[in-house]
């Protein structure tokens, strides 16, 4: 599997770590911390941002963390919707919040579990600016939230309401919901117009009186519309209470009132409900055993002892990428986090942190949402901070799609964007310079010659030396410059750029492109290669694009790539795209519409094994019976390859009535298990089923069985025909990068001090070692440490790739200090779908950092592999060597720089 796609992100974000990379790892059983950001988002809140391996997961993880100032700098406050009727994305409750004269939003996450399947209303208490928005509805949370008092300070309470309906003739009852999403068993309720949901609930069979300025305004059914501003619904619940509510007249007083009551303590002026405490009193509380406890994307808000230091964190779940926590997994990562106490808020799809950049303006998404969106929620939890006095201090510089890397004579373009002391927006005027290469008043850098370049953007004034500084002082690496002056006071900021080698090679990512039709769109870009396979993306500026301009439109997507989009039903068509200064060129496969591409006929039927599988006659000819029962199913005699970008497979069922569901077993690229499973076989004869593939699941796949669960009674369905519907792409342009320089004849190889093997018999080829893929410990040789990693396990089997990280971390130390070793060559046994994508990544990330931070050498050499391949990531040779034969290695770790100190000679016809 390539590293190109994941590498040079996971790269970008290494050289900005203060120690490397290589060396960062958690605990005694704890997983490694893989890759962190950072940046301060306004005086006292700051965001860190990274990716955790554990042993049975990735994780990403978002905390924000902020100091509440009693002096009004920075506050929580609740978010409601704005008046919406309903739910709403949480960026969108933040556009219509009004955070007050002199103040600004900073950063907020989602608040509340809700009615999600009926009212949409928040389950728990909510109180916005000292008023009470919403009580606690019955069930689960018992009311628990968490608060912040008039000095700022917060805490986790438990609130219920106070209240009481007056009726004439002075009679008062107590008060049991005020604008609750679920209404109570019994009692008098009430609904205003800050009811927070879509709909008002089932409201039951009794009348409802509508009051306006304290006096019945009307009776009569239970309206389903939240109550007009000035007005308030009473409802009632209970043989007493129902009676007294219908005994009302239009003009008869009824008061009402309502504050919230805490278990202890003074009420505060801000309340967000919750459900699930995950430290109490500085200890983490188990949820071992209970119903919420499984891995899941999380929201959680923590509390210092004092109530001054606010943590709110995200956790991604239910993806490749991030696989989530338990509560009780979330409640130790509180503590360790340092809250004293944390409460739990709504998760899975509904969990989502926004933040702002430095002078922007409004808070933008960053975490990734496990429905692949923003979901609707009812409220939040905002941070504000006041607004800064506007008077520039300083720009953020960004290259355009965050890649700060590019080639000689190929271009960067950069935007400025300026900001006052408090880090909110300020307008200045940019003027930039460069300490080499060339850049424009637009913007835009062209790189000379290799090497690392710095460029300023400055308010007036000349250009001074050093880097910017942020709020908090220190110098800010890469994009994320913060506040600094020119030598002459002028606001600046800086951004570091990595010219890398000159071009050797570029391709599209990705190579292929299927449109489902008319109209479509999706994107692409193209990415650039030197010599040592350091990669960096290509801007449309320096490309001409050629493609047929009758079937597709072609335009810049502002983020440093191309959007394409489908003008006709069906086509099939290539995009050419060279680059100007040398003239490579990529080419992109793309289509549109449907084709039908055969998986699987069955003519092969009887070499399908399994139990309650047999041959049988299908539609027509050979087919595949399948017994709908527990345990039984249908395997082929090796995986069945799926073409790459499906989007469904199709199979012909023979029904027979009994309710059995057919379902197509599949292995994602990554070793995933994928399953599509079939409609209830309600008919009888033949019919075609679709089954669509999962956008997440990894391609290419795999068929690796058929199978049937039972229906309302035992069935035998027969199966025939598995096709796979796909674009008219066509196959991705082939890769024409010529053999990487460390591929040599065995006469070249012999010319090295020392010769190592792996596979085959002796050969007297003088090799001093041969690798079999058996070794168990690293082995230092003639200044190489070779490296042995156990591959047979995958990435998240029981901390496999855990275990193999830690192993090649304390390898890469001991490297990194002896003298007398010069290189490092990780040996893998050959084992497709072990190392998932993003354990791949990491491992050639982490070979690139020692490489960079130590000048040794690194490989990665893979034995037992079906054919030879030598290629190289970000300086990183990485060889596969065949089965079956034996591949020759030339060594010398103390080679002078600038010259490969490993030579290979592939076994004979294996040459790549």
């Amino acid at each position: 599997m390539s590293l190109r796609p994941l590498l040079p992100a996971l790269l970008s974000a290494a050289l900005l770590a203060p120690v490397p990379a290589y060396a960062a790892a958690g605990g005694p059983g704890e997983g490694i911390e893989t890759a962190r950001t950072g940046r301060q988002l306004a005086p006292g809140i700051r965001l860190e941002s990274y990716d955790r391996l554990e042993a049975d997961r990735w994780l990403r993880i978002d905390e924000l963390v902020a100091d509440l100032d009693p002096r009004g700098g920075v506050r929580a406050e609740y978010l409601g919707t704005g008046g919406a009727t309903g739910p709403v994305t949480l960026a969108q409750a933040v556009a219509r919040h009004r955070a007050g004269p002199g103040r600004r939003v900073v950063a907020a996450v989602n608040g509340d579990f809700f009615d999600i399947r009926s009212t949409g209303a928040p389950l728990g208490p909510g109180i916005g600016s000292g008023r009470l928005l919403h009580s606690a509805s019955p069930g689960p949370g018992g009311g628990a939230a968490v608060g912040f008092g008039p000095d700022g300070a917060g805490r986790l309470l438990r609130l219920g309401l106070d209240g009481a309906v007056t009726l004439p003739g002075g009679k008062a009852y107590p008060l049991a919901g005020y604008n609750a999403a679920k209404p109570p068993a019994e009692g008098f309720a009430v609904y205003t117009a800050d009811w927070g949901g879509k709909r008002l609930p089932a409201l039951g069979p009794g009348p409802a009186v509508v009051l306006r300025d304290g006096r019945v305004a009307s009776t009569g059914p239970a309206p389903a519309a939240r109550p007009a501003p000035g007005t308030v619904l009473l409802t009632a619940r209970g043989t007493a209470q129902a009676a007294a509510l219908a005994a009302l007249r239009p003009g008869d007083a009824v008061d009402v009132t309502a504050r919230p009551l805490p278990a202890k303590g003074p009420a505060p002026v801000t309340a967000l409900g919750g459900r699930g405490t995950l430290v109490a009193a500085g200890t983490p509380v188990g949820h071992d055993g209970e119903a919420n406890d499984a891995a899941a994307p999380r929201t959680a808000v923590g509390l210092s002892r004092d109530g001054r230091r606010l943590t709110l964190v995200t956790v991604d779940g239910r993806q490749r990428d991030s696989g989530g926590l338990t509560l009780t997994g979330l409640g130790a990562l509180m503590h360790r986090l340092g809250a004293y106490e944390a409460l739990n808020l709504d998760g899975g799809g509904s969990s989502t942190l926004l933040a702002t950049r430095p002078g922007a303006g409004v808070p933008t998404l960053e975490n990734s949402p496990s429905d692949g969106r923003p979901r609707p929620v009812p409220n939040g939890l905002v941070l504000t901070a006041p607004a800064g006095p506007g008077t520039p201090a300083g720009f953020r510089v960004e290259p355009a799609g965050g890649a700060a890397r590019l080639f000689p004579g190929l271009s960067r373009t950069l935007t400025a964007t300026a900001y006052d002391a408090a880090l909110a927006p300020a307008a200045a005027t940019p003027r930039w310079s460069a300490d080499r290469g060339r850049i424009g008043p637009d913007g835009v850098y062209r790189a000379d010659r290799p090497g690392p370049a710095t460029v300023r953007a400055s308010a007036a004034g000349r250009t001074g030396g050093g880097g910017a500084k942020g709020p908090a002082g220190g110098t800010a690496p890469g994009a994320e410059a913060g506040t600094g002056a020119s030598g002459d006071g002028a606001p600046e900021g800086a951004v570091r750029l990595d010219v890398l080698g000159p071009l050797a090679g570029v391709r599209a990512v990705p190579a292929r492109i299927g449109l489902e039709g008319r109209g479509q769109s999706a994107g692409f870009s193209l990415r650039g290669y030197d010599a040592q396979g350091a990669a960096a993306p290509v801007e449309p500026r320096d490309l001409t694009l050629s493609y047929d301009r009758t079937r597709w439109r072609v335009v810049e997507d502002g983020r440093g790539g191309f959007t394409v989009t489908a003008l006709t039903a069906r086509a099939a068509g290539r995009l050419s795209a060279t680059v100007k200064a040398t003239g490579a060129t990529a080419e992109l496969a793309l289509g549109a519409g449907s084709v039908a591409a055969p998986v699987a006929g069955f003519d092969d039927a009887a070499a399908w094994t399994g139990p309650g599988a047999a041959s049988a006659e299908g539609h027509p000819g050979p087919g595949l019976a399948l017994e709908a029962r527990a345990g039984a199913a249908a395997v082929p005699p090796r995986p069945l390859p799926v073409p790459e970008l499906t989007r469904s497979l199709s199979l012909w069922v023979g029904g027979d009535g009994s309710g059995a569901r057919p379902a197509v077993e599949l292995a994602g690229a990554d070793g995933v298990p994928v399953t599509l499973r079939g409609p209830a076989v309600d008919w009888t004869g033949w019919r075609e089923v679709s089954l669509p593939v999962p956008a997440a699941a990894e391609q290419p796949l795999r068929v690796t069985r058929l199978s049937a669960a039972p229906g309302a009674r035992p069935g035998r369905l027969l199966l025939d025909t598995l096709t796979a519907t796909v674009p008219p792409t066509g196959p991705a342009a082939p890769d024409t990068a010529p053999p990487d320089p460390a591929v040599a004849t065995a006469a070249e190889v012999r010319t090295r001090p020392w010769r190592f093997a792996a596979g085959g018999q002796a050969a007297g080829d003088g090799a001093e070692l041969v690798l079999t893929g058996t070794e168990k410990a690293p082995f230092l040789h003639r200044g190489v440490r070779f490296v042995p990693l156990d591959t047979r396990r995958r990435t998240l089997d029981r901390g496999a790739g855990l275990a193999r990280m830690r192993a090649l971390r304390q390898a890469l130390d001991a490297a990194a200090r002896e003298p007398g070793t010069a290189a490092v060559a990780v040996v893998l046994p050959y084992t497709p779908d072990t190392l998932d994508a993003k354990e791949s990544a990491l491992l050639a990330l982490r070979l690139a950092e020692f490489r960079r931070t130590t000048g040794k050498r690194a490989a990665v050499l893979t034995l037992g592999a079906p054919r030879f391949t030598a290629a190289r990531d970000e300086g990183v040779l990485t060889v596969a060597a065949p089965r079956g034969g034996r591949t020759l290695f030339g060594a010398d770790a103390f080679a002078a720089p600038g010259r490969d100190w490993l030579s290979v000679a592939p076994p004979t016809g294996a040459r790549g």
